[in-house]
């Protein structure tokens, strides 16, 4: 490995070196005990550090909330998430009351809480450190830098805490990662934990997939560990899973994607890429890009256009990898981070070959009771299925797909579950010479559509056959009414500029926000109130 390849991963290690508290080893005891006497109750200790960390999102919140801050509106935005996190701190308290203790002798809250300290902690000392407190205030400082991905951390913690305590409530245990593979090695590793040690999750991830000691096991901490807490949730992994599957190629694809490649930008803004791409915009093809801080599992790629622009977009539907080699070959990602230079990726596409779908006996019969086969795309009825959706696992062709994406749909057309993104498959037909199923077969059923729902989306649609607007019936209960129809990619009307193959939504369709549309950019609450967010308003941003 060349010489400074793990520079921008490392980045981050090294500032969480320079704060002292953030440079603790993983077995550091302070992390896993609760501070004080060790006599006194814990649940005394869950009630006074849940408290301490409430007041001190109140303090920040104040501070963050300076005019003279002039922190931009777009995400992360900390004027936006503190409260948020307040709030469902709030909610957990209210759900488990006099109970909090039992829920502060497991791990997750307790180092949770306690990584909340840290963190409020550092922020606060930004605007009081005496070098620093003029600092705070001006673009660009070091200081304003540090503050910026202290946001990003709190946008991230935000998230984990919202996906492992649904309404409040610890989930913990039965959380479903978006991929098979990983999901079984994390229940078959912990089993019903959600919270593991980086030097405990390390020794367990060596027994599939070896990383090199050293830098490259403090690159890794680096890119799994969103939180900066020195362990690893659950969540974290789901979300390091989805930005570098195939699960095969895991920690090669890491390698590639952003160990060794110029482009990655680690703990980066949407605004910081705008920023340092405007230093090549006399240099179109230039890009670079990032983990998406409001679509936590994806990448946002920036890059600059022939006319001097520079755009954002989150990639559809193919992975990151897929994504720059198809931007390369039309000409708009060329020049990682400016450098002439742009790796080839060539070598991760053998790693993500085509899942392979065998159809039973009883689906072929089924589909030949109403003239059709299971292969055939059951939305154009021309196409054989290529892709299967994740999570839900239904099939259809890879053209409706993008055309059911660019009506502005964001789920399943068959199931209306969210699209994490789809996986390539062949479906191969049913051969009677074969006889039984095998297992692999028997398990891949599940992936399957539902036939029943199938056969009554096929009636609707031969009555309704010749319109590419939403179906809908007044005779359906609504909770059975079947999804519209995607439009025909045929019939979409041709755009007057063509942008590359998966940034079809960069113009018309800004980056989404988490979890709300429009953050506001001041907020009034204290720890007191009702609900911490119920004042401010909404301003457009970029997300």
């Amino acid at each position: 490995m060349r010489a400074g390849a793990l520079s921008n991963l490392q980045v981050h290690c090294s500032w969480q070196q320079e704060t002292g508290s953030l440079a603790r080893l993983p077995g550091d005891p302070s992390m896993a005990m609760a501070p004080g006497p060790a006599w006194v109750p814990r649940w005394i200790w869950a009630h006074r550090s849940l408290e301490k960390a409430l007041q001190g999102l109140t303090k920040l919140q104040h501070l963050v909330s300076q005019p003279q801050l002039r922190l931009r509106n777009s995400p992360p935005h900390l004027p936006y998430l503190l409260p948020q996190i307040h709030q469902h701190l709030r909610l957990i308290r209210e759900h488990y009351g006099a109970s909090l203790g039992q829920l502060w002798e497991g791990d997750v809250f307790r180092i949770f809480l306690l990584n909340l300290l840290e963190k409020i902690k550092e922020a606060k000392w930004l605007f009081k450190r005496e070098k620093d407190k003029d600092k705070i205030f001006q673009e660009g400082s070091a200081a304003r830098r540090h503050l910026t991905k202290l946001s990003l951390i709190f946008s991230h913690m935000l998230a984990e805490l919202q996906a492992l305590f649904p309404n409040g409530q610890d989930q913990g245990r039965t959380y479903q990662m978006s991929k098979q593979e990983p999901q079984v090695f994390w229940r078959k590793m912990w089993r019903e934990r959600s919270l593991v040690s980086w030097s405990e999750f390390q020794k367990g991830l060596q027994q599939v997939h070896p990383v090199d000691s050293g830098a490259m096991a403090i690159a890794l901490r680096s890119t799994i560990d969103l939180t900066c807490s020195g362990h690893i949730s659950i969540f974290e992994f789901d979300i390091f899973t989805r930005l570098f599957q195939p699960w095969a190629t895991l920690l090669k694809n890491w390698t590639y994607l952003a160990v060794t490649h110029p482009g990655y930008m680690a703990f980066l803004t949407y605004d910081e890429v705008k920023a340092r791409l405007q230093a090549y915009v006399s240099r179109p093809g230039s890009y670079i890009f990032r983990l998406s801080c409001t679509k936590l599992g994806q990448w946002a790629i920036g890059y600059v256009t022939a006319d001097g622009s520079i755009l954002q977009t989150i990639p559809q539907n193919k992975s990151l990898f897929q994504a720059l080699m198809d931007g390369h070959k039309e000409g708009f990602y060329l020049y990682p981070d400016g450098k002439n230079t742009n790796p080839d990726l060539a070598e991760l596409m053998e790693g993500s070959s085509q899942n392979r779908i065998q159809v039973s006996q009883e689906q072929f019969e089924l589909y030949c009771q109403v003239g059709s086969t299971f292969q055939l795309c059951k939305i154009c009825a021309e196409n054989n299925k290529d892709v299967q959706i994740r999570p839900c696992g239904h099939l259809l062709c890879r053209e409706c797909l993008q055309a059911w994406q660019l009506s502005e749909a964001h789920t399943c057309p068959f199931c209306r579950q969210e699209i994490w993104g789809h996986d390539n498959v062949k479906v191969s037909p049913f051969s009677p010479k074969k006889g039984s199923l095998t297992a692999k077969d028997e398990s891949d059923e599940e992936d399957l559509e539902d036939v029943a729902l199938v056969l009554q989306q096929l009636a609707l649609m031969r009555r309704t056959q010749g319109t590419a607007g939403p179906v809908s019936s007044p005779n359906l209960d609504p909770g059975m009414q079947p999804p519209p129809v995607p439009p025909r990619v045929d019939l979409l009307q041709r755009r007057s500029v063509t942008l590359p193959v998966p940034d079809y939504q960069i113009r018309h369709h800004p980056l989404p926000s988490l979890p709300r549309e429009h953050p506001p950019s001041v907020i009034s609450w204290n720890s007191s109130a009702t609900s911490p967010f119920e004042q401010g308003s909404d301003r457009n941003h970029s997300s």
